[in-house]
């Protein structure tokens, strides 16, 4: 298993890799690290790669708009990974609002990519259920499950 962080390039990925991106909550000092723990879950199954946006020298000091280069770049660097990957798990930690991972599920809603997980206490739950069973989207609500359902270790 390989790991891939903003902004390393996510040109050198080979198809013979499958790739994931770790979408979902983060709200630095609000969600916990869970992208942290599907790296330790990931480490031992060598056929992939995990598209990490949890980026490791992020400035909560950054201006988030259009102008910042750091937060272009990072933005970009998100839009690029979601396409370019095979699989994206989207999380919703439920001590979070999470908006923009709320639109990177109405984004890809169609893709045939996404795995959702959603658990109890997401303030928008019953919306992304909906979405979910609108677009045929794999929903759990708890990560344990969409891991051991999708990504089996042998």
């Amino acid at each position: 298993m390989k790991n891939i962080y903003p902004p390393q390039s996510i040109v050198q990925l080979h198809k013979r890799e499958k790739s994931i991106f770790l979408a979902g909550s983060i709200e630095m000092g609000k969600a916990e690290d869970w992208q942290s723990q599907l790296e330790v879950y990931f480490q031992d199954l060598e056929k992939y790669t995990i598209l990490n946006p949890r980026r490791k020298d992020w400035d909560s000091s950054w201006e988030q708009h259009f102008e910042s280069p750091q937060f272009y770049q990072q933005v970009t660097w998100e839009l690029n990974a979601l396409e370019k990957a095979d699989h994206i798990i989207l999380y919703f930690c439920p001590d979070t609002k999470s908006p923009i991972s709320l639109l990177e599920l109405g984004l890809f809603a169609n893709s045939k990519k996404l795995l959702v997980c959603c658990p109890k206490g997401f303030w928008r739950r019953g919306n992304v259920e909906i979405v979910c069973e609108r677009y045929d989207i794999p929903f759990y609500e708890h990560l344990g499950d969409l891991l051991l359902t999708n990504f089996k270790k042998s």
